[in-house]
């Protein structure tokens, strides 16, 4: 029996569009520096944010040269940004830039149709929730607050924070150390075959693989190792195989 349900958020509870690459984007964003004091043109602002990330990534990687998927935390990125305008940025406007970074680079954000019903109905079978995301937490769990789903989740682990991304084994490992999680009693939700399944297979955690829109490409649907796998996308039908184990 599953106790503990680690979740991807991103293409598995959230569908979210992003851009971060067209010359509009970078318009709006130099708007978000502007209002704090920070004047660049979209071409500048790019072009330092790129550089920025290039080198706290190479910065990681010299930290944990045995590590092959890593993260960065974007407010390091930010905060080089205002500096290199005079501006020493504290904790409040780092955290609102990226807010408004974000959401300037969103080009919508929803929860799937059922994921209410479904941590609803894992709680009410005294399941516990985690979660473990490749992401931002300066964007994630402002965005889980905002749709309704944070205060679901029992634990909550993101790259960012951790240097370290899935499918790493190091990740998955952090967090079934912290919460005291045995392996064997946890089933990881994905969409993702690699990030998500493949990781979980090599920490002993069995996977139930559910394709969206936004997940990768599959070639072959046999290639995921999974213990269940959802093709349709239909989030309503993870519950029901997670109350179904014994």
């Amino acid at each position: 029996m599953y106790r503990n349900i680690i979740f991807d958020l991103y293409g598995t509870l959230i569908d979210i569009r992003t851009d971060e690459y067209s010359l509009d984007f970078w318009r709006r964003a130099v708007q978000v520096f502007a209002m704090n004091g920070a004047s660049f043109s979209p071409g500048e602002l790019r072009s330092s944010y790129e550089k920025y990330v290039r080198r706290l990534s190479i910065r990681q990687r010299l930290k944990h040269p045995t590590y092959r998927w890593l993260d960065i935390d974007l407010l390091g990125v930010f905060k080089r940004l205002y500096r290199d305008k005079g501006i020493d940025a504290d904790e409040l406007l780092l955290r609102d830039t990226a807010h408004r970074f974000r959401e300037d680079s969103t080009e919508f954000i929803r929860l799937y149709d059922g994921v209410i019903e479904l941590l609803e109905g894992l709680r009410d079978a005294g399941k516990k929730i985690y979660l473990l995301s490749n992401a931002q937490e300066s964007f994630t769990v402002p965005e889980m607050d905002e749709l309704g789903i944070l205060p679901y989740f029992d634990g909550i682990m993101i790259s960012s924070e951790e240097g370290v991304s899935k499918p790493q084994l190091q990740f998955f490992e952090r967090l079934l150390s912290k919460y005291s999680l045995d392996p064997q009693e946890c089933l990881m939700v994905g969409n993702d075959q690699n990030a998500d399944m493949l990781g979980a297979r090599r920490a002993g955690i069995d996977g139930l693989y559910i394709h969206q829109e936004i997940s990768p490409e599959v070639n072959d649907e046999s290639e995921i190792q999974a213990r269940w796998k959802i093709m349709d996308g239909d989030v309503r039908k993870i519950l029901p195989i997670i109350l179904e184990v014994k």
